[in-house]
């Protein structure tokens, strides 16, 4: 890749559905326990060629974890009111440290690293697109995961469609698109899941801070969609299944299903 990139872990103590969740311990193969934030930038920091990482918050608690783990730490204002515009923030304090921004959202622990190659280089092909973001087909155990979740009125993760160039049309917390019966019986889904990285070009950063939310975007929760709101390309990565349940820490019942896929893995 010819773009140099960055890497920002967007985190902060007050979230909705879990808050504290950035300092939540979880246990690897080893026994050892690790916070989330920990877990989310030994993931950013293995990423090959990476000009730097940054721990992005506005609480002391979890800038004093992340400097207790070695973590570079940019203090963002506490009126940022998600990862987007926290980047974004933080940018404006950091300057010009790289050609495309990533955010590795820091509720993601089991992203694999090699996404966010994956993500600079589909922004250096597609010239037009303003961020880049990727997405997973669902197997068949990650479906059940999500359905279970809304059954319970859960959100277990985000969903997307796009068209067929890989230009996202849509994402949400419901599962989209629709499924007729029968259709979540194969062991690929036809539903993909979003997985919670973004490349960004710090122009579209500056542009995303000085619009207003959309209205569809305050009502899902998803901060992309002003991108999509404000008639900017978003460009999609899909990716083939992984070979391991890619969750995310929404609620605290994900906690040992993450653990397990440490344990899994043989993440210490």
């Amino acid at each position: 890749m010819s773009a140099s990139f960055a890497i920002i872990i967007p985190a902060r103590f007050a979230s909705t559905r879990y808050p504290g969740k950035p300092l939540v311990a979880l246990t690897g193969a080893s026994g050892v326990k690790k916070t989330l934030i920990q877990r989310s930038w030994e993931c950013a920091a293995s990423v090959p060629g990476c000009a730097g990482v940054w721990v992005a918050t506005d609480d002391d608690r979890i800038a004093d974890e992340a400097r207790r783990f070695g973590a570079q730490v940019v203090m963002t204002a506490p009126e940022c009111a998600n990862g987007t515009e926290r980047c974004a923030d933080a940018i404006a304090k950091l300057g010009n440290v790289a050609d495309v921004i990533v955010n590795l959202q820091g509720d993601a622990p089991l992203s694999p690293p090699m996404i966010v190659e994956q993500l600079v280089a589909r922004l250096e092909e597609d010239k037009a697109a303003v961020m880049a973001t990727p997405v997973v087909r669902c197997a068949r155990s990650t479906y059940e995961h999500l359905a279970e979740d809304a059954r319970h009125g859960r959100v277990g993760g985000t969903t997307a469609v796009f068209t067929r160039d890989l230009r996202a049309l849509y994402f949400s917390k419901r599962i989209i698109p629709y499924l007729p019966d029968g259709a979540a019986a194969s062991d690929l889904v036809p539903i993909h899941l979003h997985l919670g990285m973004y490349a960004y070009r710090p122009s579209a950063l500056a542009a995303f801070a000085q619009a207003p939310p959309s209205e569809l975007e305050e009502r899902e929760g998803l901060e992309q969609l002003r991108f999509l709101d404000l008639g900017l390309p978003v460009a999609v990565v899909p990716m083939d299944p992984l070979s391991w349940d890619s969750i995310e820490l929404n609620n605290p019942s994900d906690v040992p299903l993450i653990e397990r896929v440490l344990q899994e893995r043989g993440i210490e």
